[in-house]
This record gives C-alpha cells, structure tokens and sequence, in this order.
C-alpha cells in the first residue's frame, strides 16, 4: 500500500510538471506574435519593459512560494550578485536578437537557433565540463554542423542569428548553474540587477518625449506593461516544472517552442523557407532525432529495474 502510495504521489507530480512545462513551452512558442505586435517599437525600449514590468511578478511568485529568506541570503553574497550580473547580461543579449530578429523578419532563425541550442549545451559540457559524448551525440554535433555549414556556404555568411541564440543561451545555462538559488529566486536577482539601468533609460526617455509609455496611446502602453507578463510567466512555469520532471522529459518537450514559432515564420509570417534552408533543417532534424535517442537510451539504463 505504501508503496502505491508513493507511485500515485510520483505520477501526480510527473502530470503537474508536464503540464506547467508544456504552458511555458506553449506561450514561448506563441511569443513570436506578441514580439511583431511591438515591432513598430524601439528595440531597447522594448526590452526595458520587459525586464522592469518582470520584476513585480517575479517579486510576488518568490513571496506566494515563501522563498524569501533565501533571495536575501543572496543579496548579501558579492559572488551570487556577481554570478547573477553575468546571467543577467547573457539573457539580456539573447532577449535583444531574439526580438529584433523577429522584428525584421528572421524568425525562421530564431527557430534554427533554439533548435541547434541543446547541441550547443552537449559540445559545452564537454569542452569546459569534460563531460564524455557517446557516439550518437557526436553524430548529432556533427550533422548539425553540417547545416550550419551548408547554410552558410549557400549565404556567403555564417547564420550569425541563430549561432547567436543558440551559442547566448548556452552560456546562460552554463552559467546559470553556478547560482547557488533556486530558479525563480535567481530569475527576480536577474531583472532587479537589470533593472536598474533599464529604469534609468525609461525615466530617460519620459523625460525627453521619447517615450512610448506615458506619451504614446493606450495599446503601446498596453503592450510595453505585457511585455512583462510574456516574459516571466513562461520562464516562472518552466521553473515550477521542470523541478517535477526527468530531464529526458525537459529534453523531448525542448523542442515544442521551436517547432512552433518555425511553423509560425513560415506558414503565417510568410518567410522565404528554399530549398537551402529545407536541407539545412531536415539535418537539424535528423541531429535531434539522434540525439533524443541517445538521451532516452541512456535515461532507460539509469532507471532503477523492477524488483523480481
């Protein structure tokens, strides 16, 4: 009976972080329309926004889940605050291109570089971790390279955009686990370090009529307060969910987001998808399909066998 017990316990959490993980996942795929819809706004502007309207809910989520004490603790930790300026300042840049390529209509990039970015994080982890790649993950790396290769011979340039992305937010996850918080603890130290200069360049603005939130109409400031939401919202449900989670489930599910803004960026944006690019991501892929293989083979031998 115990032993029931403690499978339905485990099963209901499995469920509940399916469910949080797949909403983040979901409003992160659907981000691409709310990025057009501020389009027409200043790129530095934008993020601004988005980092000072995160913090309250980030604020309010860390108090709801009573994890105050430890938030404090990092405040009075120069090497916690010093971490936390370098996350803060790579997801900044990942945030910068991410908008400004949707903006410009390189959304078929940012799904490319969200989709290269966990072969970016296993090339990561064994170059700087030491950490041993069987040979279906080197396969992956190596067809994945071979996309970027072709794309770029077909370019005349590197895909700096998705490099970019892919190459910002696995700096950000290295990194990010060099934090001694928790997720939603480290999230709110991010933005509150960010959101001294982005309150700095808003109070800027107000003050020499630049600005789109007190001298502009009421959907741009409806749309300048949201950016907050969209962007907290969904990194606050991963982090809820994916404590909840194996990570052969975090890894599948990845790869959601990318599929949809891609989908999105071809079929609704109406963004040139040639025959380069189709080759370039059927390698893509080709790669995560090897490479989720070789992380659910390897989740099934770590899992404890049955008792006979």
């Amino acid at each position: 009976m115990a032993t029931e017990t403690i499978t339905l316990d485990a099963d209901s959490k499995a469920r509940r972080g399916f469910l949080l993980a797949l909403g983040a996942y979901l409003l992160w795929g659907l981000l691409p329309f709310y990025m057009k819809a501020v389009a027409h706004l200043p790129l530095a502007e934008v993020i601004a926004h988005r980092i000072v309207w995160s913090v309250p809910i980030a604020a309010a989520v860390l108090i709801w889940a009573g994890r105050t004490a430890d938030f404090k603790a990092a405040l009075r930790s120069p090497r916690t605050i010093a971490m936390a300026a370098l996350t803060a300042a790579l997801i900044s840049v990942n945030w910068g291109i991410y908008v400004w390529a949707i903006a410009v209509d390189r959304t078929v990039e940012t799904a490319l570089g969200y989709y290269i970015n966990p072969l970016v994080s296993v090339v990561v982890g064994a170059l700087l971790l030491a950490e041993r790649l069987d040979r279906l993950q080197i396969a992956a790396v190596v067809l994945a390279a071979v996309a970027v290769a072709v794309l770029t011979i077909e370019g005349g340039k590197l895909p700096w955009v998705s490099l970019a992305l892919a190459f910002s937010f696995a700096a950000y996850g290295f990194f990010r686990k060099t934090l001694p918080i928790g997720p939603s603890q480290g999230f709110l130290l991010e933005v509150l370090l960010l959101s001294v200069p982005a309150l700095g360049y808003i109070v800027y603005l107000i003050a020499t009529g630049q600005d789109h939130i007190v001298s502009s109409s009421g959907a741009d400031r409806a749309l300048l307060i949201g950016c907050g939401p969209v962007t907290s919202i969904p990194l606050l449900l991963f982090a809820f969910g994916a404590k909840l989670l194996r990570l052969s489930t975090i890894g599948i599910m990845q790869y959601i987001a990318p599929t949809m803004v891609f989908l999105i960026a071809v079929l609704i944006f109406d963004e040139p998808f040639g025959t380069t690019q189709a080759i370039a991501f059927a390698l893509i892929w080709a790669a995560l399909a090897v490479y989720s293989w070789s992380m659910l083979t390897t989740a099934r031998r770590a899992a404890p066998q049955p008792a006979r």
